[in-house]
């Protein structure tokens, strides 16, 4: 049970040593994961969003085999996609401009995700690593992303402390 004066705290944003460090240390885990794909898919020479792009199903399919049927639109996503992932990656794991990484990482799992749904009665080509209806591994590092980018934890461990302590970023009167 969480004491009332831990409850405050939290409400105010002030979070004790262990939940810092807990937060801390989920934001670099999903900056690695974000990174290795980066990495791996341009270390790989010719990878490519194509086949992921024309097995969507759902509202925007259309949009996403126009994507994959178009060379050079094609082109562009898999650069934004590669450097996309490795930026959001870099940031979360050294803590620089925390909270503009994760939602960027939130917007490409949201366009993973919207890309190819998992709902009842959509079959894909490509195999899953399991087995799920709605919510996947996408959804619940998006959720993680959520608390990564609400609570700040590059200002306490991270390039982002630096920054601020600088006031670097502050508003002028």
């Amino acid at each position: 049970m969480i004491k009332r004066k831990e409850y405050k705290k939290m409400e105010e944003g002030k979070f004790n040593r262990l939940q810092m460090i807990a937060i801390v240390i989920m934001r670099v885990l999903i900056g690695w994961h974000f990174l290795y794909e980066g990495i791996g898919k341009l270390m790989k020479g010719n990878w490519s969003a194509s086949g992921y792009l024309m097995q969507s199903k759902g509202l925007f399919a259309p949009i996403f085999h126009w994507m994959a049927d178009t060379p050079g639109v094609l082109s562009v996503v898999d650069q934004m996609n590669i450097w996309g992932l490795i930026a959001v990656g870099l940031g979360l794991i050294m803590g620089c401009f925390t909270t503009i990484a994760a939602v960027a990482g939130m917007g490409l799992i949201l366009l993973y995700y919207v890309c190819n749904p998992l709902f009842v009665g959509y079959y894909y080509s490509i195999p899953l690593e399991g087995n799920y209806l709605i919510v996947n591994k996408n959804l619940v590092e998006l959720g993680a992303l959520i608390v990564v980018a609400v609570t700040k934890s590059g200002w306490y461990v991270g390039i982002d402390r630096i920054i601020h302590k600088l006031g670097l970023f502050k508003k002028k009167k």
